[in-house]
């Protein structure tokens, strides 16, 4: 063998070795979003658990409230479809709506000492609550897994082995304008 055909061979070989490198590492940033999509979804579950036990509890003192419990359990609904469905983009949207019926619900409770005071209540309040923090938690380790896996399959070299591969762009989970928007207090408590 000559050297040329030599050192050819070997080139041909660190350019195969750093493919399947990229490749790997298209792979991992692929399962890391599936993970984090998976924590939202398990979380997402938990939380979907938990509402009917609160609006049930709720339905027990707040007899004229109905509309309120309503939005509440159209919107868990609306989750719900989205997130079995798997479409970001429409859980996003029912969960802007999911929170502004919880707050409602939250904010009309106060109206009603009895429905304070019960320890059911206080118990699925705070776990509600706490699974909000917690899904907003994911939300930004998703976002962040997105953001990581869109940007290196948009860099080159690495773009030649996505196309390559059919790794795909992810949607970034994003909220509606209502829900960024800031929240009126006055109105909540009026």
């Amino acid at each position: 063998m000559t050297t040329g055909t030599f050192i050819v061979l070997v080139l041909v070989a660190v350019v195969a070795l750093y493919a399947v490198a990229i490749y790997n590492g298209l792979v991992a940033l692929k399962h890391n979003l599936a993970k984090a999509w998976s924590n939202i979804d398990v979380l997402l579950k938990q939380r979907h658990d938990e509402l009917p036990k609160l609006v049930e509890v709720c339905k027990q003192y707040m007899a004229f409230e109905k509309e309120t419990l309503e939005k509440v359990i159209a919107a868990r609904s609306a989750v719900s479809v989205a997130r079995e469905a798997g479409d970001v983009a429409k859980v996003g949207a029912a969960e802007s709506l999911l929170r502004q019926g919880l707050g409602g619900l939250f904010a009309v409770a106060e109206s009603y000492p009895d429905l304070k005071a019960n320890e059911n209540f206080q118990q699925l309040r705070q776990r509600i609550s706490a699974l909000e923090n917690a899904i907003a938690d994911r939300r930004e380790f998703y976002n962040e897994s997105v953001n990581a896996n869109n940007v290196r399959i948009e860099q080159f070299p690495d773009v030649l082995i996505a196309r390559r591969f059919g790794f795909a762009a992810a949607p970034l989970l994003e909220f509606s304008a209502d829900e960024k928007r800031d929240v009126d207090l006055k109105a909540l408590f009026s």
